[in-house]
């Protein structure tokens, strides 16, 4: 039996089975049941100056090769956004060759890419609200130039400008009219980037979540989603039931995205299993069963849409789950997307906005990037006993798309760090 070798945070040393790769196959044709995105992170060229403060100097061919492995398996790609490191260490010029790279790996590849839009090429941290406008306007139509859908990220120097909740839906509204394609907006929260506390105006989202919706309503035609990225369903569900028709709701929980995406019939699915299982067990009718159980459902009317840092880590794992879907079959879904839920939550722990670094970690553990590097490098601000968790769950989950390579490179790295992975290895 193949092993794998993990370290934990007292330093002992264990060894676990390795599992096999998942049985997951490419789609044959495109999703259909959920539109997805991952959001997908850059590869540094292992040679450079990747210190912090220094501007990034971009793997090309590694970083586009990402993406075409996320084509490949039937989801979009969310570039430019903060799993490329908007804010943390992806300068201004790096943002915009990435864009326009990535856009013309869509075309080439018949692939769906949408890309963030902020303000960031502002390098004053202080400036009015004119000058956010039209630091947004100057990015929204870079972004349209190139061919790829906008995603209207959340400011630093909005957050910094604005007063009131008015000021957003001033902002909002100044931007999204000079918009010529669909729009999405994103709402990140402070576990992300704790520079945007009070955004949209208000510290708890009940009253935020206010003026997102009437951003929105002010806007039918050109805002055609909303990603929100608050870690927390009852938020996300909450505004999901008050979107306008047409309007969609891009899942970011990396925590909770299993039921978001997969909405009632998953949920119901799950429900009436576990009801059936207490009935055997205990006698009581399964009808009744299911008439309690299915009450606790979180996930609300319908379901969120994906656009997701996770799903650059487990994207063949995802696909697989969206491709259960759409065979009618939300069992199975729930069977393979489930066990990814801990991986992410490990991923995104605390603080959540070094999350980067496992997707980068997974990436090269799976042969997508020859070194464990990234820009500014933030491959250091995780430690080895979390990294070695997400081995762990990762092999749990059957996101190791080649057991054996990823076994080697982290007892390589065990090795280089003084720990030593067995004579197999």
């Amino acid at each position: 039996m193949t092993t794998i070798r993990l370290l934990s945070a007292t330093g002992e040393v264990t060894d676990t089975p390795l599992a096999e790769a998942g049985a997951y196959t490419r789609p044959t044709q495109p999703l259909a049941s959920r539109v997805a995105y991952a959001a997908a992170h850059v590869v540094p060229k292992v040679h450079a100056d990747n210190t912090p403060g220094r501007p990034a100097d971009i793997d090309w061919d590694a970083t586009l090769a990402f993406r075409r492995n996320v084509y490949s398996w039937g989801l979009g790609v969310a570039d430019a956004m903060d799993t490329a490191q908007r804010n943390m260490g992806l300068d201004a010029a790096a943002t915009r060759e990435l864009i326009a790279r990535s856009a013309e790996v869509a075309r080439e590849e018949g692939g769906s890419v949408v890309v963030g839009v902020n303000t960031d090429h502002v390098e004053d941290p202080h400036i009015p609200l004119d000058r956010v406008i039209d630091a947004y306007v100057a990015q929204l139509h870079f972004a349209e130039e190139q061919g790829a859908g906008p995603v209207l990220m959340a400011s630093r120097h909005l957050a910094r400008a604005a007063e009131s909740a008015e000021d957003y839906v001033r902002v909002y509204d100044a931007v999204l009219s000079r918009a010529t394609t669909p729009v999405v907006l994103h709402w990140l929260g402070t576990a992300f980037d704790p520079e945007l506390a009070g955004y949209f105006g208000a510290a708890d989202w009940q009253t935020a979540s206010r003026t997102l919706l009437e951003i929105i309503g002010g806007h039918p035609g050109t805002v055609s989603g909303v990603k929100m990225s608050l870690l927390d369903a009852e938020s996300e569900v909450s505004v999901r039931e008050r979107l306008p028709e047409g309007v969609r709701m891009f899942t970011g929980d990396d925590f909770n995205y299993v039921g978001l995406i997969g909405g009632d019939a998953v949920e119901e699915g799950r429900a009436a299993r576990e009801a059936d299982r207490a009935a055997g067990a205990d006698g009581v009718s399964s009808r009744s069963a299911r008439s309690t159980t299915g009450a606790r459902s979180t996930t609300g009317g319908g379901h969120s849409d994906a656009l997701l840092g996770a799903f650059a880590a487990i994207t063949p794992v995802a696909s697989a789950a969206i491709q259960a879907l759409d065979a009618g079959d939300p069992a199975r879904y729930r069977e393979i997307l489930g066990p990814t839920e801990a991986l992410s939550r490990q991923i995104f722990a605390a603080p959540t906005f070094y999350y980067k670094s496992g997707v980068a970690f997974l990436s090269w553990l799976n042969g997508h990037q020859p070194a464990f590097q990234m820009v500014g490098g933030l491959h250091s601000a995780r430690s080895l006993p979390h990294l070695s968790r997400i081995v762990e769950l990762a092999n749990d989950a059957l996101a190791l798309e080649d057991p054996g390579l990823a076994r080697e490179r982290w007892h390589g790295m065990l090795r280089l760090n003084g720990i030593e992975a067995g004579a197999d290895a």
